[in-house]
This record gives structure tokens, C-alpha cells and sequence, in this order.
């Protein structure tokens, strides 16, 4: 493959990825790395977000070729991101190589009650009313992370500073969130190799999801033990290793 495609999910940009570009370059040495925001995230917050999950894909595809990249691409996608991938395949299958999907959930393999766990809505709530930077930051970090405390103030103070200078709209990301309460997967799986990791310890979004979508589409599983939603941030070397691993794994199957 020519890259691997880095795709954030709701309200989130390149630089959420943190520590993770670096780990998963490491593994994959020959393979250049490209993070792309979803429009009206990061770099893209002046544009308006899409209000479906397929304009998306393709707005993330045009960005691609904007950037001088030639398929076939792989993507590490999460969250929201993970649906843009997952239509991205299912669109245009021979521009994939691969596609690695995180902590996402997609109608209709999984219930709304197991997309959106209950126990998260208060913690959301939180995060939709506050207007300082930092709380609001730091009700994302105890939603999405399975980190130790120790490590929570300067992951909050980076996000923050993120948060800070390039904020995202409400407008958009009520859009990021109406596209994808409201998105519905392809009945039939895309012809793309594909990978699921999810977190054992995930708050947001019941692991359930990931392995029913693995069922459904007959995809590897890997569960980690006890990450949150974010587990390139809980757990970075891991979701590297799990690709590198992944990927040799299928290039072994291919030969004759």
C-alpha cells in the first residue's frame, strides 16, 4: 500500500492521535502515514461538516488526491472515523489495501443501547454544556480514556490547547453526531481486508460492537484487556503491533 490514512471520530482531529503516528511509523517504516481531519475538524474547521456519514467519505477521499496521495491507501480509523472508512470501502473498494476500524458500532449489527451506553450519556451531557476548555476536556478524558490518573492532567492540558485553537462548531458537531446516530452500514460486507479493535474497558461504546460487526462481515477481532474508547491513546504500541501483525498475517495468507 502507498499509506496508511488516519481518520479521527466526533469533534476530534490529527493531533488527538498523539503519540500514535510515531509508534505505528515505527512498525510500519516503509509506509508513509497521513492523518486527514473530517471536514469541519482541525485543519478543516472553518468548513461545514457533512450531515451524512457518505459525503464524508468522499470529502476525505478528494482530500487524499489534494494531498498528492495515490491509492491503494490502508486507514486506521475510530469512532466516527471508522464509519467514514467503513463507507469509504464500500464505495470504492479498490482505492483500500486495508482498513483497521476502532470502538465504532454501526447500524444495524448492534442496538442503540450498546452504541451509546447509558451510564455515558451524563458524562456527554457534560461535555455539550461546558464552556471552558478544560472541563470540558477533561469530562472527554474520563469518557474515553482507561489511563491512570496520573497521566490525565497533561493529556487535558494538550487537548485543551487543541480545543483552544481550533475549536470545532456546535453547529458541526451536532452534525457529527446526527450523521452518526443516523448512519446505516451497507447490508453486504466491503470487499476490503479488514481489522476490529476494541477496548474491554470502553465507556462510550459497548465492545459488543466491534464483534458484532466482525461477525457480520467475518473480520479479525482483537480485543484489548482494559482500554477505553480512545485505545490509541490508552494503548499506542499495542494497536501498532496489532497492525503490523495483522498485515503480516495477511500477506503471509496471500502468497501461494
Amino acid at each position: 500500500m502507498n499509506a496508511w490514512i488516519l481518520l479521527r471520530g466526533l469533534t476530534r482531529e490529527a493531533r488527538h492521535w498523539g503519540a500514535f503516528p510515531e509508534v505505528l511509523a515505527a512498525r510500519c517504516p516503509h509506509v508513509p502515514i497521513v492523518s486527514i481531519d473530517l471536514p469541519g475538524n482541525g485543519t478543516l474547521n472553518s468548513e461545514p461538516t457533512p450531515p451524512d456519514v457518505a459525503t464524508m467519505a468522499a470529502a476525505c477521499r478528494t482530500r487524499a488526491r489534494a494531498l498528492g496521495l495515490a491509492p491503494p491507501f490502508g486507514v486506521v480509523a475510530m469512532s466516527l472515523g471508522a464509519m467514514v472508512a467503513a463507507q469509504w470501502a464500500h464505495d470504492t473498494p479498490g482505492e483500500l489495501a486495508a482498513a483497521v476500524l476502532i470502538n465504532t458500532s454501526l447500524r444495524p449489527h448492534s442496538p442503540f443501547h450498546h452504541r451509546l451506553q447509558a451510564a455515558a450519556w451524563p458524562g456527554l451531557l457534560r461535555v455539550a454544556l461546558s464552556r471552558d476548555a478544560r472541563r470540558r476536556e477533561q469530562a472527554v478524558w474520563y469518557l474515553t480514556s482507561r489511563r491512570p490518573e496520573a497521566d490525565r492532567d497533561a493529556t487535558v492540558a494538550a487537548w485543551s490547547a487543541i480545543h483552544r485553537d481550533r475549536p470545532v462548531a456546535t453547529i458541526n458537531g451536532l452534525r457529527q453526531l446526527w450523521a452518526a446516530a443516523r448512519y446505516r452500514a451497507p447490508a453486504r460486507a466491503p470487499e476490503v481486508p479488514m481489522l476490529m479493535l476494541c477496548g474491554a474497558g470502553d465507556r462510550l461504546v459497548n465492545p459488543d460492537c466491534s464483534a458484532a460487526i466482525a461477525r457480520a462481515w467475518h473480520a479479525t477481532l482483537r480485543t484489548h484487556p482494559w482500554s477505553g474508547h480512545d485505545l490509541p491513546l490508552d494503548d499506542p504500541e499495542w494497536v501498532a503491533d496489532a497492525v503490523r501483525a495483522w498485515c503480516d498475517q495477511q500477506l503471509s495468507d496471500s502468497r501461494p
